[in-house]
């Protein structure tokens, strides 16, 4: 396995994988969930590129950049189980080594729901997406389903701005106490993740309604947004295809969700 630190690392590490590529993009700290996604895309394509890097576009005023878990030898180690052939692993001033003065925006879809609790966060998102995207140059690029809308927002870049690349969603991996999992779930205490799977719990009745009444019975949780969305715009409506949650457990800030039968 080559791990790549520099943009001319990543292009000799490129030339060495002639046939079909697939990428995954992580921010590190990774886990079961990642570990699947580098899994499906070893079956999406002969080579895997995996990506580590903590993109600060992505995180707004007061969120957890500085905090954010970051476990290179550990991950390094997963994607050389799980038989990645690069690692790219670039530190910021790599990625952005100028003032990024023109963004990708992600118009009116990355401005509800999660958009909305976290201004500019999928401007930053699928700004870095893109840019990482022209670096490895891969086929096929694997998303986890847990982030739906972010998903939603690069399928729809893909499509919108012609990106020579297939977008492949793969179903979220739980733990077997049905919480999604999550890089931030290593934030939770004993207490506070017992409070968490009031989600997942949420979610399995398929349900607004009946969701909102677990979710208020949860004292240790605060609600940020429940609804029932369409996958593929995220409008709000009552034929969606997807319920998406949205809560804070402490000081931890979790989503999930469900997808559902019309």
């Amino acid at each position: 396995m080559i791990v790549a630190r520099t943009r001319a690392d990543l292009l000799d590490a490129r030339a060495t994988l002639p046939a079909s590529v697939a990428v995954v993009m992580t921010m590190g700290a990774l886990h079961e969930g990642h570990a699947e996604l580098i899994r499906e895309a070893r079956k999406a394509a002969d080579d895997v590129v995996v990506t580590i890097f903590v993109n600060p576009l992505q995180f707004g005023r007061g969120e957890d950049l500085d905090r954010y878990p970051r476990t290179l030898e550990a991950d390094l180690a997963v994607c050389e189980r799980e038989g990645a052939a690069v690692v790219f692993a670039p530190t910021p001033d790599v990625v952005y080594p100028e003032d990024a003065l023109v963004r990708v925006s992600a118009g009116p879809l990355g401005e509800v729901l999660e958009g909305a609790s976290r201004p500019g966060h999928f401007d930053g998102m699928l700004t870095v997406v893109l840019k990482l995207l022209h670096l490895v140059r891969p086929d096929v690029a694997l998303f986890g389903q847990k982030d739906a809308q972010q998903l939603a927002c690069i399928r729809r870049m893909v499509f919108d701005l012609d990106v020579p690349v297939t977008v492949v969603g793969v179903p979220t991996v739980r733990e077997g106490d049905g919480l999604a999992m999550s890089s931030r779930n290593r934030y939770l205490s004993a207490s506070e993740r017992t409070s968490a799977l009031a989600l997942s719990r949420a979610l399995a009745s398929g349900d607004v309604d009946e969701a909102r009444t677990v979710l208020a019975a949860e004292p240790g949780l605060t609600l940020d947004y429940l609804e029932r969305v369409r996958s593929t715009t995220f409008e709000v409506a009552p034929d969606g295809d997807l319920l998406v949650v949205a809560a804070r457990v402490g000081t931890t800030r979790l989503i999930d969700n469900t997808i559902l039968e019309r």
